[in-house]
């Protein structure tokens, strides 16, 4: 899925909407699936090391025809606990690998996706048929995956994961730094890429807590062989930081807010 967590705080999350809310909401997700109203947006993402552009993140915004633009943090959830995720989430996958196959070949695509894609077990096929769709290489595609999915982690999800991992793609683990992963864990799952929350990126380098957790996460990813991507970048002095410690690549405001599918293009064509 795309990410959610990009979005102003303040609004409610679905456990904390009245039912009434909850239906009407649930009744335009379905309306807006199949009016196609849902679009992506893409956030680049840069080298540390040379600035150059390595892919994109992709991004769901919803342009509610009376309500205006909808938070994914409002909708998604809905989306999950009425089981629309999936749907959602295909649209996503589909709708990003279209548009990375007509990016310059060294560039990749990073989706998020939901804890509902995994359990379901809908999420392989739905991979696969994204990449056949767009005709793209699947080492161009990243998925992310929170942390809190792997809290109860089933035999039927690390399945699942070693499958997408055989496939090809990449995967992620997102937001770390913010749950309680083991290092047993990561182990043993064929994770790629760890991707370092905005929450303790906002701080650096002045916080010397929050320097030494980075540190750590830094070293802990070279140690299991992966690579780190920061997070909500905002100022030269946390890119100097990341990138001074090793982290691979990075993302946010410092380098471009997210883009839509034509400005993403010019961008990324561009090296900027």
């Amino acid at each position: 899925m795309a990410r959610v967590n990009d979005q102003p705080s303040g609004w409610e999350w679905a456990s904390g909407l009245e039912r009434a809310e909850f239906k009407r909401l649930e009744q335009d997700i379905r309306r807006a699936l199949g009016a196609a109203d849902f679009t992506l947006l893409y956030q680049p993402r840069y080298q540390l090391r040379t600035h150059r552009p390595v892919g994109a993140e992709a991004l769901i915004r919803w342009q509610h025809r009376k309500r205006g633009l909808v938070p994914p943090g409002l909708f998604l959830p809905v989306a999950e606990q009425s089981g629309l995720i999936n749907e959602i989430g295909g649209f996503v996958l589909h709708a990003a690998c279209i548009a990375a196959a007509g990016w310059p070949s060294s560039l990749g695509i990073s989706v998020n996706i939901s804890a509902r894609q995994l359990l379901d077990g809908v999420l392989l096929d739905q991979v696969a048929a994204a990449l056949e769709a767009a005709a793209l290489d699947p080492e161009r595609l990243e998925l992310e995956v929170t942390e809190t999915i792997l809290l109860d982690l089933s035999l039927d999800v690390q399945f699942m994961l070693a499958a997408l991992r055989d496939l090809g793609v990449g995967l992620a683990l997102d937001d770390f730094g913010t749950g309680h992963t083991s290092l047993a864990t990561l182990k043993r799952l064929p994770f790629t890429v760890m991707k370092i929350d905005r929450s303790v990126v906002r701080t650096l380098p002045r916080d010397r807590e929050d320097a030494a957790i980075v540190r750590a996460i830094v070293g802990t990813a070279q140690a299991l062989g992966l690579s780190v991507v920061a997070e909500g970048i905002e100022n030269a002095e946390q890119e100097a930081f990341l990138a001074a410690i090793g982290c691979d690549s990075g993302q946010g405001f410092l380098f471009s807010p997210p883009l839509s599918g034509h400005e993403i293009i010019s961008r990324l064509g561009a090296g900027a």
